[in-house]
């Protein structure tokens, strides 16, 4: 930061009281280490529930030691890039850390993408391995397989593979669970993740961590203005960073939250509050559809989360189901909104049902690890704003044809720096 930091950096006036920078020295770590305190201090709280199902996070951590070594069995080497073609599953989260544990590069690749943008993707990351669901690997990967070189495991999945087994059964046969039909490919492993875990031969234990926090973590695509979407970037350092100076604006605490979001994982957005829950020892209550608002109802009766973290179109819905006013709100402390403008009247609409000062608006890109800017946690808001700069984050407006620094109240492009930017 500059010397004249204060001068400056203006918005510092506005800061809750006693907000500072970081030290850096506290980010300087992998994600993978600056995790491994919730494991030791939280092993019998649940990390994850889906679908009536409980997973503690012991038993999310022997899963991603597990996915870990078998990973590392089939070759995989720290460095190696893997696409996570998933749905909010528990396989997700368990194929996040474990790959991370392996040493490997994490990118998501939303199921929603046709089979040209697939393969687009997985062909520019250099994907050596992927998981996915078996009906997408039936309808899509199959087709494009031949043309990826570079991908030589794959490990397919179901939706239900976490369900008990009357339910797993009953969901496909009533077609509640899309399935696909999962074969051999030329040149390629192609793995079931039931029987892959299943097997005794791999290891529970934590492999050695070989990364630094200077290594990618991951490589989430974005689409920009220009061409078709690029590859940002992340390092460990990048996503601790972030994880931390939002923490510390928000007062999160350890070991005291359960959250709710419905932002995919395979979007940064998603990942980050993924990551942050994993951190701060939290449940997190997955949304496999996040258009079902009855279920997320449901959800928040039984769990009563104390974070919410959504689109706005989102948070439009649930206000738009009777169910969701008759809640008991109390316990909710955050309703984050971020990655598209929030009318002000719907704003407005959401707090008379939650609470006043429970919605806090962020901004933040992919290429940002995502968050730069968000509004105080303590002193007024300013509806329909994106608040202010982080910690350790400076932001300033340029004008793009010149490159001059904008004046006050002339629109203008924002610059940001600071240790969340992505390498490259």
């Amino acid at each position: 930061m500059p010397n004249d930091a204060t001068e400056s950096r203006f918005w510092l006036k506005s800061y809750d009281e006693g907000m500072t920078d970081l030290d850096p020295a506290e980010y300087e770590i992998t994600f993978t280490a600056a995790i491994r305190k919730t494991f030791v201090d939280f092993p019998n709280q649940m990390a994850l529930e889906f679908l009536g199902v409980e997973i503690t996070f012991k038993q999310l951590d022997e899963y991603a030691n597990k996915f870990a070594h078998i990973l590392i069995a089939n070759g995989f080497e720290p460095g190696d890039k893997i696409g996570i073609n998933l749905p909010n599953i528990p396989q997700y989260v368990v194929a996040l850390l474990g790959s991370l544990r392996a040493g490997c590069v994490v990118s998501g690749v939303s199921p929603l993408l046709s089979e040209s943008q697939m393969q687009y993707q997985l062909a520019d990351l250099e994907a050596k391995g992927l998981i996915t669901l078996d009906a997408i690997f039936e309808q899509k990967v199959t087709k494009i397989a031949d043309q990826l070189p570079d991908l030589k495991f794959i490990i397919c999945t179901s939706i239900g593979d976490y369900l008990p087994p009357i339910k797993r059964t009953l969901g496909k046969l009533l077609k509640k669970i899309p399935s696909g039909k999962v074969f051999p490919l030329s040149g390629k492993t192609v793995s079931s993740y039931l029987d892959e875990m299943k097997d005794a031969k791999y290891s529970v234990d934590l492999p050695e961590d070989k990364a630094t926090p200077d290594d990618l973590a991951y490589v989430l695509y974005t689409g920009g203005t220009t061409g078709p979407p690029k590859g940002a970037m992340l390092t460990h350092r990048n996503a601790v960073s972030d994880l931390l100076i939002t923490q510390k604006w928000v007062t999160w605490e350890r070991g005291n939250g359960i959250a709710l979001s419905g932002f995919p994982f395979f979007h940064v957005a998603g990942l980050f509050f993924c990551e942050s829950c994993i951190n701060l020892g939290w449940p997190q209550l997955l949304i496999p559809n996040p258009r079902d608002t009855d279920h997320i109802c449901k959800e928040m009766a039984k769990y009563r989360p104390t974070l919410l973290a959504n689109v706005p179109s989102l948070y439009q819905m649930l206000l738009k189901n009777p169910k969701f006013a008759q809640l008991d709100h109390s316990r909710l402390k955050n309703c984050v909104s971020a990655a598209a403008p929030f009318p002000v009247e719907s704003q407005k609409q959401l707090e008379k049902v939650v609470g006043p000062g429970k919605l806090l608006e962020v901004y933040g890109m992919t290429e940002t690890s995502p968050l730069t800017t968000g509004n105080p946690d303590k002193r007024v808001r300013k509806l329909g704003s994106i608040g202010l700069p982080l910690l350790n984050t400076d932001i300033k407006l340029i004008v793009p044809e010149t490159g001059e620094e904008a004046t006050i109240g002339d629109p203008g492009e924002i610059c940001a720096r600071g240790p969340q930017i992505m390498k490259g």
